[in-house]
């Protein structure tokens, strides 16, 4: 008879705290500074741009003159949250380590 009270009251527990999951917000990529990209500027050196926003997030062998700084923040539902999603990318392109062409996207908006 314990042993059921002990189940039933473990069993109780579980079904009432499981939706109780907290769920931190989701942020991956480079935290970048909004004035900061507004910055990037051509004919800039890499090493201009390093110092500016950083080492770029991701890096392939085979195409070294071309950076790709990625952003994404999606807060959780909460109580103080909205579920609102916050995106971004900026792709440098460089000749002779120069600032060639600069592509970017700044999308925030909500999906709550």
């Amino acid at each position: 008879m314990i042993n059921q009270f002990k189940l039933i009251s473990v069993l109780l527990f579980i079904i009432t705290f499981s939706g109780c999951v907290y769920r931190p917000d989701l942020q991956q990529g480079n935290l970048l500074n909004i004035e900061n990209i507004d910055r990037v500027e051509i004919d800039m050196t890499k090493s201009q741009i390093r110092y500016l926003l950083g080492g770029p997030v991701i890096g392939t062998p085979y195409e070294e003159n071309r950076w790709d700084y990625i952003y994404y923040y999606k807060t959780r539902m909460g109580p103080e949250s909205d579920g609102s999603t916050q995106k971004y990318w900026l792709v440098i392109f460089f000749e002779n380590d120069r600032v060639l062409r600069i592509e970017k996207d700044v999308i925030s908006k909500p999906t709550g």
